[in-house]
């Protein structure tokens, strides 16, 4: 069973349990919560955080939702510098980025908007960035089952950032390659001239 599986088999507690956490948190960071400014505080962060975390809800069946295409084209199909936002599961911290997604069609293309939103689906979740990159190679070729997949995920981790090394203009690569692009180096280097990995502005 996955991950987000068995998120989804846990007992949700209801939202007010969620935002009384937060109120104890901000005492616990030496805050007084119920001072003007952090009054709406709790409900603001459980409101933030739900919403960053959507991507537990997705349905990636639904989110296709058959806009799936014959066509006789087996040429490279890419996606480039799709911009995503995700948090960090080790420190609930951001991490965001580009994300650089092809496939070589066998037979079947699928509508341009859903690799964007299938980004969205694993970067708004708690994640680990090898995992993200992961995600969306495979579920790009179970949905698609095309020649091959490739998915380049470049961010910039505020977890290194603001905290621990503080290192500020760092970023971190991570690839995952499938069929041709793994096993036909010229399709992989064709792959990686069309993105030309540059790092986070």
């Amino acid at each position: 069973m996955s991950d987000a599986k068995n998120i989804r088999s846990i007992k949700q507690p209801a939202r007010g349990t969620a935002e009384s956490h937060i109120y104890e948190l901000l005492k616990f960071l030496g805050e007084n919560p119920d001072r003007e400014g952090l009054l709406a505080t709790p409900e603001r962060v459980v409101r933030a955080l739900s919403f960053l975390t959507e991507g537990y809800q997705k349905d990636v069946d639904e989110l296709f939702n058959n806009a799936f295409f014959s066509e006789e084209y087996d040429e490279m199909v890419l996606v480039k510098d799709i911009e995503f936002y995700s948090l960090c599961e080790h420190h609930m911290l951001p991490f965001f980025g580009r994300a650089h997604v092809a496939y070589l069609p066998r037979k079947k293309i699928v509508g341009l908007s859903k690799i964007p939103r299938l980004v969205d689906v694993f970067a708004r979740r708690l994640q680990v960035q090898e995992r993200m990159t992961k995600e969306i190679a495979e579920m790009m070729r179970e949905k698609l089952d095309p020649h091959g997949v490739a998915v380049v995920v470049e961010a910039r981790h505020l977890c290194m950032v603001m905290r621990g090394v503080e290192k500020q203009h760092s970023y971190m690569t991570t690839s995952h390659m499938l069929g041709k692009f793994r096993d036909d180096h010229s399709t992989r280097l064709e792959f990686m001239n069309l993105i030309v990995p540059k790092g986070i502005d």
